[in-house]
């Protein structure tokens, strides 16, 4: 294991604020129109072979001073591909000859429509990208289960890319504050999965994200125009396993609060050890990876040896550029630190819709299925819905319906015992809905105040544990981009 020490923190916290001195700096900035496109189709050239009466040669015109080398571009319109920089230089996306605003978290795809908000730069032959995102949260869970708690979430991501003939190179760093809210996380009703302690079982809390969520490296080699191979490797990473995570998806990013159904859809997205081959064929990827299963432990701070003990499958279509579609397998070796005797197995299907309309606005909606195979133990399946609108004049609105198959609401001792035997599965549902007004908003950052309310579907069985609970979060958000 690898304990955190003052200067591991400063390499990690210095690469991934690596240019934030320039965000502050409008001087620098360019135009966020600045994006990438695939190349227009030939057009017709045939008038050409007329012969054009002879014109004055032109005017000698003065040549524009070259842009210094830490010029930025800043980029934030929704529906478009982005990823350019200075001098034309087209940061693609990492694993293919496409835009960037199609790649999510790890190697996961979202809609090429969807917008990829990041500071850009270049340092010598690298192009660079950095956003950042922090929720400061008051929570107020309901019923005779529930807590209240203020605590700060979020996370710092960078990026680095460099092209060389048809190799791309890239590095991401993502940084998390969760670890800073306590061991237990916060809480979140109907939430179950990993441990505060090495002891006792998370239950109707959210276990907050290790401080290093992602450490990667990436290569692909484009094959012709619109295919490419890529290699992928993460100390943490996400392994090809479900959609893009909760807070990278666009139809989701915006709400605070975790799904409860996490541990049926993306709980992988961190994982101590992941290695991600893959292949690109236009609008269809295939992808496998070997990976950690293990969850991450209770000590939110270090980075843990990697096992490459599990592995998945996921195959991902993007039919048209609005629409993103994905079905996955993973066998997940010993997830859970307290029944280490249990595996998973997991199958997962998503669809990912994302519409620019009214020149500015955007509509994101998210539907995902997942299954839980536990052996020994039950099969379990999980459903969400989710929907964000995003407009241009500072609003921003979402809403979440869920709906899972949970043994793990009531404590069961023998958990922590070690022996394994069929519990009672429970049916529980959510709905949330909330929103965001941004009333600062610059070319580099929103500042805005939200607030979500949660009503809850509890059976007969748990009434008497749960009763008939509101819940509500009131939060400031913060988001540097």
């Amino acid at each position: 294991m690898i304990k955190l020490t003052p200067r591991v923190v400063a390499r990690a916290a210095g690469f991934a604020l690596l240019v934030a001195p320039f965000a502050l700096r409008p001087s620098f900035a360019q135009d966020h129109s600045q994006m990438y496109h695939e190349q227009p189709a030939a057009q017709d050239h045939s008038d050409m072979h007329h012969e054009q009466p002879a014109k004055k040669p032109p005017k000698a015109r003065k040549k524009k001073p070259a842009p210094d080398k830490h010029s930025m571009s800043h980029e934030t319109m929704p529906g478009m591909d982005h990823g350019m920089g200075h001098d034309g230089h087209e940061m693609k996306g990492f694993l293919g000859p496409y835009g960037m605003g199609r790649e999510g978290s790890g190697t996961s795809w979202q809609p090429d429509t969807s917008p990829h908000e990041g500071i850009h730069a270049q340092y010598g032959d690298w192009m660079t990208m950095w956003h950042a995102l922090f929720n400061g949260v008051y929570d107020n869970q309901g019923g005779p289960r529930g807590d209240t708690k203020t605590f700060v979430s979020g996370m710092v991501m960078a990026m680095a890319q460099r092209e060389v003939e048809a190799s791309t190179f890239g590095l991401r760093a993502m940084l998390s504050p969760d670890p800073f809210m306590g061991a237990s996380g916060y809480p979140l009703l109907l939430a179950t999965g990993e441990t505060a302690d090495g002891r006792t079982p998370l239950v109707d809390r959210q276990h907050p994200h290790d401080l290093f969520m992602e450490l990667a490296a990436t290569y692909s080699y484009q094959l012709a125009k619109t295919s490419s191979v890529f290699l992928y490797a993460g100390l943490p990473g996400e392994p090809a396993l479900g959609p893009t995570a909760f807070m990278h998806r666009v139809s989701g990013l915006d709400n605070p609060e975790a799904p409860i159904t996490h541990h049926w859809l993306d709980s992988t997205h961190i994982s101590f050890g992941v290695v991600t081959a893959g292949i690109v064929l236009d609008t269809i990827k295939l992808e496998v990876s070997a990976f950690r299963g293990r969850e991450p432990d209770q000590f939110r701070y270090d980075i843990e040896p990697p096992k490459l003990d599990s592995y998945s499958a996921r195959a991902s279509w993007n039919p048209t550029r609005e629409l993103s579609m994905q079905i996955s397998w993973g066998h997940i070796t010993s997830p859970e630190q307290l029944m280490p005797t249990v595996d998973e197995n997991r199958l997962t299907a998503s669809l990912s819709y994302t519409k620019p309309f009214n020149a500015g606005d955007l509509w994101a909606t998210t539907l995902a299925w997942g299954r839980k195979y536990d052996t020994p133990g039950n099969t379990l399946d999980g459903y969400l819905a989710e929907s964000e609108l995003i407009f241009k004049n500072g609003i921003t609105l979402f809403t979440r319906a869920e709906r899972v198959q949970n043994d793990e609401l009531l404590e069961r001792d023998e958990m922590v015992m070690g022996p394994v035997t069929l519990q009672p599965v429970y049916t529980v549902s959510k709905v949330s809905v909330g929103g965001i007004y941004d009333f600062v908003h610059t070319q580099n950052m929103k500042f805005g105040l939200g607030a979500l309310v949660s009503r809850y579907g509890i059976p007969d069985a748990l009434k008497s544990d749960y009763g008939d609970p509101r819940s509500y979060m009131i939060f400031a958000r913060l988001k540097i981009q």
